[in-house]
Order: structure tokens, then sequence, then C-alpha cells
């Protein structure tokens, strides 16, 4: 695996992979913030699936963190990161600095509106926008033909989709950034690098938030929609997190609220626990 830290080498290393492989591989990207799980690598394995290269980028972005959020204490581990990629058989780690990404005289932002709206959108204002752009940085530095985000983030995934679509991007087309299913625990917990936060206690009850979700949308079928998501608020402050940032049906595409399944909905919850915010959401159709 090549690693790589600055945006000349990586379009020389990019070219050379593409030049080395055989019968015209295609070149997979899987964005990410480091402080890899098993979700991570899940994400590479489809990858590697999908694609003859695979390249992996670790760049914890400031800009879709609010001013009170974890930026400085989110979790740092390149040589640990490092070594799991290498054993996944990754070709190309991008890890680029602050630096390198928003070089001095940085003025650029990307906004999505429309499916950015509401959920984390509503509670974490300018997300989005950081999330879109830095992505899209990443998608003109490496122009891979596929890229790969897990589902857990779905409401990102939409963003991205959405931007890629709107811009006109071909490395990757639309059609070419995938979602991966979300990876979870044994007690059914999304795997998230948050998690690593909770105390013992915590992460005991933060097992329980999809069990609540699943018998919401068990529920949907017989009952009001406004009725099942309040009691779903009220199952997970019982199940023992501190309160709900969200708990609403929506369609998955649009990502606009709904008052019933609609054949395409998905119900999403946030929720913090002590001092993490963890998310999750599944498919209620």
């Amino acid at each position: 695996m090549q690693t790589v830290r600055a945006l000349n080498p990586l379009r020389q290393t990019v070219d050379a992979l593409r030049g080395q492989a055989a019968g015209g591989a295609r070149l997979a990207l899987v964005p990410t913030m480091g402080a890899l799980h098993e979700g991570h690598l899940t994400l590479v394995r489809r990858a590697k699936e999908l694609a003859g290269l695979v390249a992996v980028s670790i760049f914890v972005n400031p800009r879709q963190f609010g001013p009170n959020e974890d930026l400085d204490a989110y979790p740092r581990q390149m040589e640990r990161d490092t070594a799991l990629l290498e054993a996944e058989g990754v070709d190309l780690l991008w890890a680029p600095d602050v630096g390198a990404m928003y070089p001095a005289g940085y003025a650029t932002n990307i906004g999505v509106s429309g499916v950015s709206a509401g959920l984390c959108g509503a509670d974490r204002p300018g997300h989005f926008d950081g999330v879109a752009t830095v992505v899209c940085k990443l998608f003109n530095q490496v122009r891979p033909d596929i890229a790969l985000f897990g589902e857990k983030d779905w409401q990102q995934l939409a963003v991205i989709r959405r931007m890629a679509r709107d811009l006109d991007l071909t490395q990757p087309h639309v059609d070419d950034i995938v979602g991966v299913p979300i990876v979870r625990e044994a007690d059914g917990l999304a795997m998230s690098s948050r998690n690593a936060y909770l105390s013992a206690g915590q992460r005991q009850a933060a097992g329980r938030l999809n069990i609540a979700m699943r018998e919401a949308i068990a529920q949907l079928g017989s009952d009001d929609a406004a009725a099942v998501m309040a009691d779903l608020r009220a199952a997970i402050i019982a199940a023992g997190f501190d309160s709900v940032d969200y708990a609403e049906l929506r369609d998955a595409d649009s990502i606009g609220l709904l008052d019933a399944p609609n054949g395409n909905a998905r119900l999403f919850v946030a929720a913090r626990i002590g001092g993490t915010r963890l998310i999750d959401n599944m498919a209620a159709r």
C-alpha cells in the first residue's frame, strides 16, 4: 500500500496505479475520517469486489464539525488504521492534512439544499455543506470510478448523490456512488467510531436503540405514525438515553417527512447518551 499526503504525488500515484493495472481496472474510493472499525473494512472489502484498485482516504474534516462538537476529541489512530488497510490489500491511502485539503485563502463551499434539510441538517447547521465540499474535493483529487459509503449516514449518502448528479460528476458518476448496508454489533448497535466514547453502562443502553426502532417499525402497519414516533422517543429515553434529537419517518430518496409508510420509507433516529450522539436508520416501507 502506498501512502500519499500531498496532492501532486497523489495524482502521479493514481496515474501510475492505473497504468500498471491489468485490463483497465477500475479504481474505487472509500472516504473515511479514520478510527477504522469493521464497518469501514466492510466498505473496503466491497470495494475490492467491485474494482481492481482500491483507494482509502483518511481525513478528519473540520468543516463538518460545529463549534461545540467533538473535532478535537475525534479519535485519530493513523498507525493502527494504516496496518488495518495494509492487511486488507488496499492499494492507496490518501491522508492529507488540513493545509493540503484547504490551502491558505481557501474560499469555496458547496451547499446541497433539499436533502440536507431536517434530521442531522437541522441539528448540525453547516454539517452537510462541509461533507459535500470535502467529498467533492476527494472525488476531484482521486478521480475514482466508484465510491462507497456506509448507509448508517443515509442522509449524507443522499446529499452526496444529489451533489454528484447536480454537478454532472463523472469520476464517479452518481450511479457509481454505492451505499453499503449498516454493519452492526452483536446486539444490533450500528458500528461507529463514536461508540468508543461510551462507558460500559452507556454501551449496554445503546444496544437497545435498534430494538426500539424495530418495535416502532412493526407498529407502523397498524398505528398512526405520529403516535408511533412519540412512543419511540419515550422508549429510547426509557432505554437509558438522555435525549432524542429526532425520531422521524422520511422518504429514503427525497428525505421528505412522511405521515405513513409509502413503499420507500426509512425510520431515522438520533439520540444522545452521555456526551455521545448516536444515529441509526432502518427501512420502514
